[in-house]
């Protein structure tokens, strides 16, 4: 599936308001620090602290589903691990491979006019921490993490989308979402704001079209050349 300048020209003309995931659309978040890496220091973090890790941890290499498993099975240990893993994830930033053309569709959006808020499951001090050392904070209205110590807050709940838009002054009519999975799409289209999917494997356009995505996308340079 190809989609064409024209056809994002007509999607993006009445944004005001970008919505952003951050892992995938403006870096590889895990990339200098593989996540399952970051999973397994969680785990040891928890068998230090004396706790036992809940069933099924020790398989979990996605450290944003290890913080679902232990909030579900252990929710006293929800704070502790939401905190060890925001702290493992502002150490993988630093370290993380910027995504080619997303510090582009942060440049383009501001040079448009347009309000950019990230919105993502990433902890709000890691993506904070990533766009100072990247000199990008000026071009970001607000960052909206998942909201600490509460997994359930993670997309595809659109609680963020909605914050984002409630700190921003805007309604879904004129925002635009740009995720790069089948969950942003669900959060976007919960909140009632369309989602461009960023399709950055193989096999991701489908997922994304399936779940509901207005157009796909394969490069984020596409997306700041049609809001330039």
């Amino acid at each position: 599936m190809t989609t064409t300048p024209q056809q994002l020209a007509d999607v993006l003309r009445p944004v005001k308001h970008v919505l952003l995931d951050f892992d995938g659309p403006v870096c590889s978040v895990f990339a200098g620090l593989p996540a399952p890496e970051v999973a397994r220091r969680l785990r040891e973090g928890l068998l230090a602290a004396g706790e036992q890790a809940p069933a099924g941890a020790e398989e979990e290499t996605d450290p944003l589903a290890l913080l679902r498993l232990v909030s579900d099975a252990r929710p006293d240990l929800t704070e502790s691990a939401d905190a060890a893993l925001a702290a493992l994830e502002t150490d993988a930033v630093r370290v993380a491979r910027p995504t080619p053309g997303g510090e582009s569709v942060l440049c383009a959006a501001a040079r448009s006019g347009r309000l950019v808020s990230v919105v993502s499951n990433n902890a709000g001090e890691a993506i904070e921490a990533y766009l100072a050392e990247h000199g990008l904070s000026d071009y970001v209205a607000g960052v909206f993490g998942r909201a600490p110590g509460d997994p359930s807050s993670m997309k595809p709940n659109p609680r963020l989308l909605f914050e984002a838009m409630e700190a921003a002054g805007t309604r879904p009519e004129h925002c635009i979402f740009i995720g790069d999975a089948a969950r942003d799409v669900e959060a976007g289209e919960a909140a009632g704001v369309p989602t461009i999917g960023y399709a950055n494997k193989p096999g991701k356009g489908a997922k994304l079209a399936a779940a509901g995505a207005v157009v796909i996308v394969d490069s984020m340079r596409l997306i700041a050349g049609a809001l330039s």
